[in-house]
């Protein structure tokens, strides 16, 4: 029972947040993505680690909230954008994109189940994908690395309790 309510809420729970997420302005978006990017990323664009993006534009799209943003960086700062001409496209559903955060999910497996797509410049994929695979949570502020770990949690026990109800896969459309 308990299984399958909590497999209802990571299936659903995206749907829900689609609507006051698509009515937040892009303005709010923008400010609150710069703001953890910069926090996360701080030390890395620091030492150089970013430096592939620099002029590039990185589109990010969460597929099943219809968000689109585009990331770049431009003179050493982090920026975020509504739309741009994209170098690679990078698109995974919410709870694929919880888990890569949160290191429950690896994401040349995602890539390999077709649950994350990256299309475009290739070496700039590469790196991209690397960057994910490199994503250090010791970087992000404790609260917000602790809901990321919980829901991340909460989201890979859902698959888990699907998994033994059946054995289907999830391919992205993007």
């Amino acid at each position: 029972m308990l299984g399958k309510i909590r497999s209802q809420l990571i299936s659903k729970g995206p749907s829900l947040l689609k609507l006051p997420l698509k009515m937040t302005p892009f303005a709010i978006q923008r400010q609150v993505l710069e703001q953890l990017l910069s926090w996360q990323f701080r030390e890395s664009v620091k030492e150089g680690e970013l430096d592939f993006l620099e002029g590039k534009w990185l589109k990010v799209e969460v597929s099943d909230l219809n968000l689109v943003w585009f990331i770049s960086l431009q003179n050493g700062i982090l920026v975020v954008r509504s739309d741009e001409q994209a170098d690679v496209h990078v698109c995974a559903a919410a709870n694929d994109l919880i888990l890569i955060a949160a290191r429950k999910e690896d994401p040349d497996t995602l890539f390999f189940q077709r649950r994350l797509v990256i299309e475009g410049d290739t070496e700039l994929g590469l790196y991209v994908k690397n960057l994910m695979d490199a994503f250090e949570l010791e970087n992000m502020p404790t609260p917000l690395r602790f809901a990321l770990l919980q829901l991340a949690d909460f989201i890979k026990a859902a698959q888990q309790d699907e998994d033994t109800e059946s054995k289907s896969s999830v391919v992205v459309s993007c």
